[in-house]
């Protein structure tokens, strides 16, 4: 049998700490067309875009950081929440956790196949927005339904 590594469980609050403020921001600010919040903050040009000057690649712009932030507190968030242990983990959970992997990644690129297929444009730019988060909230949505089901029949 292999050992998989997986985080504390005291992770696992942090985790929830971050994401749940992250997921509501995160509405607000798909709500109010991502304006809704600004910080400005002077960062280096990694790329060549049609927004910035040609050839600006290593020059500093100024830009509004919140939807980056709140992009990566959702990650970090998600990420603490789908690694660290139960509290009581056995091999039960690990096969809980294998099969909610499992079903995540295939949902997401089902859902994935049929936005190639019916969404065009710059809409299918910002379902490619959200399908970066996908397969984390798909994870955490059945693992802990599956989990909690379980422990409900178990009782």
């Amino acid at each position: 049998m292999y050992k998989t590594v997986l985080l504390p469980n005291r992770y696992k609050k942090l985790g929830w700490a971050l994401l749940i403020p992250a997921t509501f921001l995160g509405i607000i600010s798909i709500i109010n067309g991502f304006e809704w919040l600004r910080l400005e903050v002077r960062v280096p040009a990694l790329i060549n875009s049609d927004l910035l000057a040609p050839s600006c690649i290593g020059c500093i712009i100024k830009t509004n950081i919140v939807n980056t932030l709140l992009g990566f507190l959702f990650i970090v968030g998600a990420l603490l929440v789908s690694f660290s242990k139960e509290k009581n983990e056995d091999e039960f959970i690990a096969s809980l956790r294998q099969s909610s992997l499992l079903w995540a990644v295939l949902l997401n690129y089902i859902l994935l196949a049929l936005a190639f297929l019916f969404i065009y444009g710059l809409a299918f730019l910002q379902v490619m927005l959200y399908n970066m988060f996908t397969v984390l909230i798909i994870y955490i949505v059945r693992f802990n339904y599956v989990l909690v089901r379980s422990n409900k029949s178990a009782a």
